[in-house]
């Protein structure tokens, strides 16, 4: 077991679990990660799909409660079908533009200048969103309505342009539809759900013949298990600030880390691998 790659996937499960519920894009993250630990070429690219599955279990076993009630729900309970169908309704936007215009935003986008570029653009975005004046409207995600489902997937679909954040895009589309700050977070993170698996399962079939799994289990494993600690505990530590803060630290964080990237490109400080 080589132990220099067990590091690298300890430290992107690290990353990855960090960033993926946090308005701050775990992809534009992941990229950049990656290309400072030179593990950006098609294996890494593969096994940053396959971490995915740690924060997805995180999410998962942090609403294990709500997840459950609404599996025994949907025979009966109209509300507990409601929510189903609201997540579904949410997630085809992102669904449809990414089989569409995925490979070309790849090709493009994947890369560590205009992922800089998309850190500072959403920053600002937060800090138009968070100025502005809010009207709730809805307070729990049981109130939200299938136009508002679609709306929110809409706001997800975002994400496709890597560093925009798709949990960011979620919540900030949310606060701008009228939903609060503890409903827009809570939905972005049920619909990482139907997300998350379908993305990795899709990116995980295109790339099979990269699978090695007598040689590369141990990696994803490390990868997996870092990544879910992490990310269980980023969902936890956001559900606490967002009770008494909102997101523009956020969007400080952002300016910066797109700032820093750009600068070191140009000054040479660091071999970015742009065109």
């Amino acid at each position: 077991m080589d132990l220099i790659l067990t590091l690298k996937a300890i430290i992107l499960g690290i990353v990855e679990g960090l960033t993926e519920f946090l308005p701050i894009s775990s992809t534009g993250h992941l990229i950049l990660v990656g290309d400072l630990l030179d593990f950006n070429d098609d294996k890494g690219k593969l096994f940053s799909i396959v971490i995915q599955v740690g924060a997805i279990l995180a999410v998962c076993w942090e609403y294990r409660a709500k997840i459950a009630e609404v599996i025994r729900g949907l025979p009966n309970s109209t509300q507990a079908r409601k929510f189903v169908v609201n997540l579904m309704i949410a997630f085809m936007p992102l669904a449809i533009l990414g089989l569409l215009f995925g490979k070309y935003i790849k090709a493009v986008l994947f890369k560590p200048i205009p992922v800089a570029l998309a850190f500072i653009i959403g920053a600002f975005v937060i800090i138009w969103a968070e100025k502005r004046e809010h009207k709730i409207r809805i307070h729990e995600i049981e109130d939200l309505s299938p136009l508002d489902a679609l709306k929110l997937g809409i706001a997800q679909a975002v994400a496709l342009i890597p560093g925009a954040s798709r949990s960011g895009s979620t919540i900030i589309g949310g606060l701008l539809f009228g939903l609060s700050r503890k409903a827009a977070t809570e939905f972005s993170f049920f619909l990482a759900i139907p997300t998350l698996i379908a993305a990795s399962i899709y990116d995980l079939y295109k790339h099979r013949d990269l699978l090695e799994l007598a040689v590369d289990a141990p990696y994803f494993i490390a990868g997996l298990i870092t990544a879910f600690l992490s990310a269980l505990l980023a969902i936890k530590a956001l559900l606490r600030y967002i009770s008494h803060h909102d997101f523009i630290v956020f969007a400080w964080y952002r300016i910066a880390f797109g700032l820093i990237v750009i600068a070191t490109s140009y000054s040479g400080l660091v071999q970015w691998t742009v065109d």
